[in-house]
This record gives structure tokens, sequence and C-alpha cells, in this order.
């Protein structure tokens, strides 16, 4: 791997003083009001919230957080917009893997994610051999921040997905030097890695999703749905009208409640955290199932970046650009595997759903857990990872 000597080396050192203010911030949280019989049902929950709090106020170390990002490179590339011709810094995180020739594995993550997401992955994916593995799975891992995202800013208009794979194009074939590589993804990083697919198939050897990302188009002239299909769309409609309120808000009105994400710590952690709740499908009374530090470090992230209003962008830019579903004749080619959680925004599809659109070679259907496989489940994550490769080549 070479770098391009446009590219600026980056180390994360959040200013003391804007750790003073959110400190301060959380502070003089003003707290909702919350029926009595509240858990989960109305959205993220009191008690909770104000554990979660507390510990961000009191507990957290955000200067861990630091040093573990910091263990590995980091780089400000800038790359240019194929749709407005501007300029676009990019946050990239890298951890160069074992062995004489590592394989690229270019990670993207999604929204209410961060490269934090894979804060526990990355290493064991580049050195296997280091946790009871083989060193000839290793990968070099390639980790870019989303266009709005922690240090990926400033972002001067929204950005859609598929200029965005544009752009991860151009940082891994141009200012790094991978003319072929692997790539892997979830949520928005699930749709722009399909662009990839698309638009770049010569450049992507093969992917692995943990999300259903784009809708295939169906056609007329197409194979009809199967009833297992059609009960499968019924299941996720019911699914999408309790949890996919704020998709809605994010889609049409971001400012408008940017305003509040961006005043407020507690009003960004309680819009996030009901997401890790609802994304990962915990029952009303049981409480999201990931480390509360490795939450509150996600959406620290967001707050020190003041990137909450920024970040949603990509909800409004998808929207209006027709990013989210394939049109007739687009196919993404490259040998794609899907590891898909039962618990999630999507469930797992029919067979027969995936193959409209991908190039599937095999679609894995988790017993359970969420949306954010990489956080709540790594080792499988990571064994999944190196299986599927392990049968490809650049």
């Amino acid at each position: 791997m070479k770098v391009s000597p446009d590219a600026r080396r980056f180390t994360v050192n959040i200013p003391q003083e804007a750790l003073d203010d959110l400190k301060a911030r959380l502070a003089l949280t003003r707290w909702p009001a919350e029926p009595d019989d509240a858990a989960w049902q109305y959205g993220s929950n009191g008690g909770y919230m104000r554990r979660f709090v507390a510990r961000w106020r009191d507990g957290f170390d955000w200067r861990a957080w630091e040093a573990k990002l910091n263990r590995f490179e980091q780089y400000i590339v800038l790359l240019k917009r194929a749709d407005t011709g501007g300029l676009q810094n990019v946050h990239v995180v890298i951890e160069r893997g074992s062995g004489s020739n590592p394989r690229p594995l270019l990670l993207s993550h999604g929204w209410p994610g961060s490269v934090l997401e894979f804060i526990d992955v990355i290493e064991k994916l580049a050195h296997p051999e280091r946790f009871g593995g083989k060193a000839e799975d290793a990968f070099t891992v390639i980790c870019p921040s989303l266009p709005g995202y922690g240090f990926s800013m400033p972002l001067s208009r929204p950005i859609s997905p598929r200029v965005i794979a544009r752009l991860w194009r151009d940082l891994m074939v141009e200012s790094l030097g991978f003319e072929r590589f692997f790539a892997q993804a979830g949520d928005w990083g699930s749709i722009v890695s399909s662009w990839l697919g698309v638009d770049h198939a010569d450049h992507v050897a093969a992917l692995h999703l943990n999300m259903v990302p784009l809708r295939p188009p169906l056609t007329k002239d197409g194979a009809p749905l199967s009833e297992a299909e059609k009960a499968w769309i019924g299941r996720v409609k019911a699914i999408q009208a309790t949890e996919t309120g704020y998709h809605a808000i994010q889609a049409t009105k971001p400012t408008t409640l940017g305003y509040g994400l961006s005043d407020s710590p507690a009003g960004l952690a309680g819009w996030i955290v009901e997401k890790f709740h609802g994304f990962s499908r915990a029952s009303v009374d049981r409480a999201p199932p990931f480390d509360m530090d490795h939450l509150i470090a996600n959406i620290a992230l967001y707050w020190l970046t003041d990137t909450a209003a920024a970040s949603t962008w990509i909800y409004w830019a998808a929207g209006r650009s027709g990013d989210l579903a394939l049109k007739p004749g687009e196919f993404v080619s490259p040998p794609t595997a899907f590891l898909l959680p039962p618990w999630d925004l999507v469930p797992p599809p029919p067979q027969g759903w995936l193959a409209r659109g991908y190039n599937v070679v095999r679609q894995r259907d988790l017993e359970h857990g969420g949306h954010f496989v990489a956080m709540e489940q790594p080792d499988i994550f990571v064994a999944d990872v190196q299986d599927f490769f392990r049968g490809h080549s650049l």
C-alpha cells in the first residue's frame, strides 16, 4: 500500500475546552416527562438515559477512546465529488495487515454508527494470528468515515450513496493504490458498497454485507413475487411502521431536527440510543445489548465533531437521488455474501429475493442479534468475513 502524498496524517486530539463544555451541558440536562408505565415502548427509557448521561458526565473517559483510535494509522484524504466537482475531506483509519501480502478490505459504517463500530474487529481482521487464527487470512483494513460523519468534515451539501461510492473507489484506487479490493459493510455502508458493485465492479473482487440493501427492480417482465416474498414484504412493512419515524424526519427536514441534536448532548443521546435499542429489536423491558461506554464513545464522536446534523443529510440526498433501489438493467455483479441478523429493520428475506439484484453466492441467516453485527457479535462477524473472503482472490 502506497498512501498518496496528498493525504495528511491525522491524530485525534479533541480540545479540552470541548470536553469541559460537554460536561457542563450534560450537568444541565432537562429531562422530558415520561408515562408511569414507560419502559422502551415510548422511546429511550428515562431510567436508562439517566444512568447513561451520568456515566457520560462523570465516569466515561474519552481520552481512552482517542487512544484506541490513535493506535491505528489515520489520514485526511481530499477527494473530488462527482456530483458537484467540489472537494471532500475524508477521514480514514488504516491498519496494515500481517504477512507479506495482506488483502485490502474496505469497511464502511452507517448511521447512527461510526468507525467506532469496528474498533473491536479491526485488529482481529488485520492480525488474525494474534487471536488464534492464521496470518494468511490477514487484511489491510481501510475504514473511512462517511462524508458528514466524524472527521470527514466539512460537508458543504448533502451527498448521496452512489456519489460516495465513487469517492470510495477513488480512495482505494487513486489514494491508496489498490486496483482490486474486498468490501464489507452494513447500514448506509451496504448501500454505498452495493453501488461500488454496480458502477465500479472492475475494482471490487467480492462483497460481504450484513444488511438487506438495494431494492431490486420489480418489473412486469421480471419473475413474479413468490408467496414467501409477499409475506416477507408484509413483515418488513409492519416492522418499519413502528421503527422508521426517524427516517421520515431525516429524509425530509433534517435541519429542523439538527437544532436539537447539535445543542443538547443528552438530546443527541436520546435520539441515537433508541436506535441501538430498536435496531436490535430488544424487548421493551431490556436495555440495548451493548457495552454502555462503547455506545457513549460512538455518540461522543458525533457530539465532539459537531456532525449530528450533517450525518442525517445522506437520508435527504438518497431520497431525492433514487439511490435506494436498482433500476432495470442494474445489477451488483461481484460475488456477494450476506450475513443477516434476525432482529433488524429488514429481517432476512426468503431465498431468491436478494438474487434479483445481486450475484449472491452465500446467504447466512444468524440465529440471534440485530443490526450492529460487528459491535454485538464481533467474533461471529470476524469469522464469517474471514471464511467468505478466504474463498475469493483479488
